[in-house]
């Protein structure tokens, strides 16, 4: 998920993007569909302390389990909780309680705009704080995280896997510098020699927000290693995610590029990959033959990790839980079991 996404919309004609104004309620631009959704069962607005103040973030209650509890990270930064929703197929079917939750300046939550909030460790501890409000704990808590979300997921293990009974990471790297020289090493140069010339190009010149730019990217890029359809069939819950994403977010987070991230992005130098080792938990690592991240390398984090292994998901993109659906699910509900039952690996 990315900033070129506001534009995205423009070739799937769905409506542009939110403007992402300061807000500590249901954001205006939402949809009356979306907007009474806040009165379903199972919803929880919980209140988030922070060092400006205090606000709530969005949850989900599905299903009811004692001891299998998943809640989900959604990616981004900045996106939100739909695309997840592929989860009611296999989920409930599994007898699996999870909880849908958008973050802190994310659609369905606050929107307080304030960039000091912005930062890894505030997203580590508004997790903390989500996962005490919905009573999660050792004996059931595990923590599923996509792309941003698995980085977010990967860091809580870090400073809090005490709480933890399982940890998923899905399509995300310990390193993005090691994304960065992924995306430029190995998935640029499988573009057309022209394409990508055109492509650097606009990048060279920090034409991001070029229609130009967009198309290319979207044609040539995305239903490769994004989503493996084409775009006038991606699923409506993936293209309502992205059509709610915070671009200020996401931007000042990730960067503009397609491929990799510049320029003075927050998440420009994060790398935790000499401190894998120190996580514990039972950990699965999900990779994608196709994904914009390495799946070397995330099958390396699973060798890291002092209890981990790796799903890969041979026909699988970044989003391998909707193009590789069924090796996706098939391995996360065999992890979990696995766990539930006191094994930690086969």
């Amino acid at each position: 998920m990315r900033n070129a996404m506001l534009l995205f919309l423009l070739l799937i004609g769905l409506s542009s993007c939110r403007n992402n104004k300061a807000t500590k309620g249901a954001p205006p631009e939402l949809d009356s569909q979306e907007l009474s959704s806040r009165n379903e069962e199972g919803i929880r607005m919980i209140p988030i302390k922070t060092s400006v103040g205090e606000f709530k973030v969005w949850t989900k209650k599905m299903g009811d389990n004692p001891t299998k509890k998943v809640l989900l990270l959604h990616g981004g930064p900045g996106a939100t909780h739909e695309y997840f929703k592929i989860f009611d197929e296999y989920f409930p079917e599994a007898n699996i309680e999870y909880y849908y939750y958008d973050q802190l300046e994310s659609a369905h939550s606050d929107q307080p705009n304030n960039k000091a909030l912005w930062t890894v460790d505030r997203y580590v501890d508004e997790v903390e704080q989500v996962r005490q409000a919905l009573g999660l704990n050792k004996d059931n808590f595990y923590l599923l995280g996509s792309s941003w979300g698995g980085l977010l997921a990967m860091e809580y293990a870090l400073k809090h896997q005490e709480n933890l009974k399982g940890l998923i990471v899905s399509n995300m790297m310990a390193s993005i510098p090691a994304y960065i020289t992924y995306a430029n090493k190995v998935l640029a140069p499988q573009l057309d020699p022209s394409i990508l010339q055109e492509i650097r190009a606009l990048e060279a010149a920090e034409d991001y927000a070029n229609p130009r730019y967009t198309e290319l990217i979207h044609t040539h890029y995305y239903p490769k290693h994004v989503l493996r359809l084409p775009l006038d069939e991606w699923p409506e819950d993936v293209n309502k995610s992205m059509s709610n994403i915070n671009q200020d977010l996401y931007v000042t987070m990730q960067g503009p590029s397609e491929f990799g991230v510049v320029g003075d992005a927050k998440l420009k130098d994060w790398d935790i990959t000499s401190e894998l080792s120190k996580i514990t938990v039972p950990t699965l690592t999900i990779g994608g033959e196709y994904d914009t991240m390495d799946p070397t390398h995330m099958a390396w984090i699973a060798t890291e990790v002092q209890n981990g292994q790796y799903l890969h998901c041979p026909n699988g993109s970044h989003f391998a839980m909707h193009d590789d659906a069924e090796n996706y699910f098939r391995g996360v509900l065999d992890f979990i079991k696995r766990v539930d039952r006191g094994n930690k690996k086969e």
